[in-house]
């Protein structure tokens, strides 16, 4: 395969950034999916019926804790899949946009390359035509 289509990947650095932003981005995902597993266990738990008044109301305020806190770990967890999807659409666009760079870096180098080699031909042709019209010449005044 020529080198110009070899495809050329993002960098170690780029590589890296990337790496560290998924390992964060999965991190956030295991903390959200943890923080409504365990708000929703606790308000099952918490969702039981009793007697006493006071026990209720303590119980309803958890409740109403526990349900605020599934709440906004689903809110957390819906913003990081909002997140993921830009990060996926745009670093696309963004290798996309690289590779389109090196193309263009590679054909504008083949077109310098083009353009010297027609310059050395151009320049072969006109001194092969000088010998040949130097015997032609020659050739025409010894008849």
């Amino acid at each position: 395969m020529p080198e110009s289509y070899i495809l050329i990947g993002p960098t170690a650095a780029a590589f890296a950034a990337t790496a560290q932003k998924q390992k964060n981005l999965l991190q956030r995902v295991d903390n959200d999916i943890t923080n409504i597993v365990d708000s929703f266990s606790h308000l099952v738990n918490v969702a039981r019926v009793n007697d006493p008044p006071v026990t209720n109301s303590q119980e309803a305020f958890m409740m109403e804790m526990r349900a605020a806190r599934t709440v906004q770990a689903a809110d957390s967890l819906l913003k990081l899949v909002s997140e993921l999807k830009q990060t996926a659409i745009f670093s696309g666009f963004a290798f996309l946009n690289e590779h389109v760079e090196q193309r263009s870096l590679e054909f504008n180098q083949q077109a310098e390359k083009t353009d010297q080699m027609l310059a050395k031909v151009g320049e072969e042709a006109a001194a092969s035509l000088k010998q040949l019209e130097s015997h032609y010449y020659s050739f025409i005044q010894r008849t």
